[in-house]
């Protein structure tokens, strides 16, 4: 179809050609014009001729390229189909393969099966005669039982279930004093074995833990440098020393004695503040009533985080790990509290010693009994007076900060408040008992005498418009100091005539109680 399109462009050319050229010569004369329009026509067909040719040529050629591409197609197709079946073929040769070896493993299976089953058949048949045999002997002994029976029977004129009931009955009369006679020889080695063994576990505890006696008191002694201080201290008119004791609620004595400071209070921190105040003040040169309030506040600060570094250490010591931080902080406090003259935490680390032993000696678990024996006495320093008493306060912050409930129930229970419900419980009663009644452990007048300088102290705060409180002269004197824009002059008056009157009703003391009630304005303005 090609070539015929050649051949008839070609025609078309040389035709268009020659009339063109005819239709030049036209103009020409008409002798010369048949002559050329001859030559014309004739290099007319041989251009077609050569146009014809070379048209020929070349769609034989594309014809063969066309043929060429579509053996190449035909060949690649052909290369691939044939990959397609070989990977057929290979997948299915594989599928047989693994068919094959699976109808050998079921052949073993079904082979091995069989096998089985014909053993097993073999001894279901042989333990079935075994037991028709046993079953034909024990026929015979129930006969030959039977037999002896009736004759024991008509030797002793007794049936045989009369003469079981009788064997019976003197078995379990003679079985019963027996055991009544060994159960009370039991009871008795019980007691005594325990009595020892529990008076040596006490013992050993004891000897192996020593501690000191109570020493604690109301008064702490500052050394200086030399006299002259003390004018320093005491200031204008007695403004510092007013300030000092209004701003730590210590009373400070300053007396003859050659280079010593007295100060006198109940409470073991506000000793401590006031002892570290005056250090600072006395060590700066700087003394006067606002440089006095600041470092009191300061050393009030530095106070509390003792207390928290007090509680770290306490329980490094101890190998306690995992203590709440708040629980730390309550432990570092029990530095300065006392418990019938005893230091609570000296208390408190020696009953969590003798608990840990005493836990070793048991086979019990030692870190939860000396934690346990740590923390039985945390209801004593509460933040804020509560009507619990302080075992069942203990508790109740044990669990608030996570504590096992076996330590939470040893500190509810150390003073028979709640049931014991484990062993850690007795442990720290008795290890708390051992604690406090050492000799020279613990001194009852010290502690209902800090009990009554509280209870003043608490009957000042109850009344409107009091600001601080505090009992001094070894709690002859109450100090109160009040916010002069909610108390007057005359409400000053009326607040201690008040407070006194309070006292009298509601407390027993010996001697007086002087109430001094401290009212003070102050004018400040900042310059710029």
């Amino acid at each position: 179809m090609d070539t015929t399109l050649f051949i008839f462009i070609g025609i078309i050319a040389g035709l268009a050609i020659g009339f063109g050229i005819a239709k030049t010569f036209e103009k020409k004369k008409a002798s010369g014009v048949l002559e050329d329009a001859k030559r014309a026509l004739e290099d007319a067909k041989k251009e077609a001729g050569i146009i014809l040719k070379t048209a020929t040529t070349e769609g034989e050629n594309l014809k063969k390229d066309k043929e060429l591409r579509a053996k190449e197609k035909f060949l690649e197709l052909k290369a691939e189909h044939e990959q397609v079946i070989l990977g057929k073929d290979k997948k299915i040769a594989e599928v047989e393969k693994r068919t094959r070896d699976k109808e050998s493993q079921v052949s073993n299976e079904l082979a091995k099966t069989k096998k089985l089953n014909d053993e097993l058949e073999a001894k279901t048949t042989d333990y079935t005669t075994r037991i028709e045999h046993l079953d034909k002997k024990q026929q015979e002994i129930d006969r030959l039982h039977k037999s002896q029976v009736e004759q024991l029977e008509v030797i002793s004129g007794l049936s045989a279930d009369d003469a079981k009931n009788q064997l019976i009955e003197s078995l379990k009369a003679e079985a019963k004093t027996s055991a009544m006679s060994h159960i009370q020889e039991t009871i008795e080695e019980a007691k005594l074995t325990a009595q020892q063994e529990a008076k040596k576990i006490i013992i050993g505890t004891i000897q192996r833990v020593g501690t000191e006696e109570a020493v604690e008191n109301c008064v702490s002694v500052f050394n200086i440098e030399s006299d002259d201080v003390k004018g320093r201290i005491i200031g204008r008119e007695g403004r510092n020393i007013r300030a000092i004791e209004a701003a730590t609620g210590v009373e400070i004595i300053v007396d003859d004695t050659p280079e010593a400071i007295i100060l006198s209070c109940f409470d073991p921190v506000r000793r401590e503040v006031a002892r570290l105040s005056l250090h600072k003040l006395v060590t700066d040169g700087r003394i006067h009533p606002a440089r006095i309030e600041e470092v009191v506040a300061k050393t009030t600060k530095q106070i509390e985080d003792e207390i928290i570094e007090v509680g770290k250490r306490t329980v490094i010591d101890l190998g306690i790990h995992g203590l709440h931080p708040e629980l730390i902080k309550i432990v570092g406090r029990m530095k300065y509290r006392s418990s019938y003259g005893q230091n609570l935490l000296q208390h408190s680390r020696e009953v969590s010693k003798l608990c840990g032993i005493m836990a070793a000696e048991l086979g019990l678990n030692v870190k939860l009994a000396k934690r346990a024996g740590l923390l039985h006495d945390i209801g004593k320093v509460p933040d804020a007076e509560s009507d619990l008493p302080h075992a069942l306060l203990g508790m109740q912050w044990a669990e608030k900060y996570g504590e096992k409930e076996e330590v939470c129930n040893a500190i509810g229970a150390h003073h028979d408040e709640i049931e014991m419900k484990s062993l850690l419980s007795p442990i720290v009663q008795v290890c708390d008992a051992i604690s406090g009644a050492r000799p020279g452990a613990r001194r009852q007048v010290l502690d209902s005498y800090i009990q009554r300088l509280k209870d003043l102290e608490d009957i000042a705060y109850g009344f409107q418009g009091v600001k601080s409180a505090y009992a001094i002269q070894a709690g002859r004197e109450l100090r109160v100091i009040v916010e002069s824009e909610k108390v007057s002059d005359d409400m000053a008056s009326n607040l201690s005539f008040e407070i006194s009157h309070k006292i009298q009703t509601e407390m027993t003391y010996p001697g007086q109680v002087k109430i001094t009630v401290i009212r003070e304005t102050r004018a400040v303005n900042i310059a710029k």
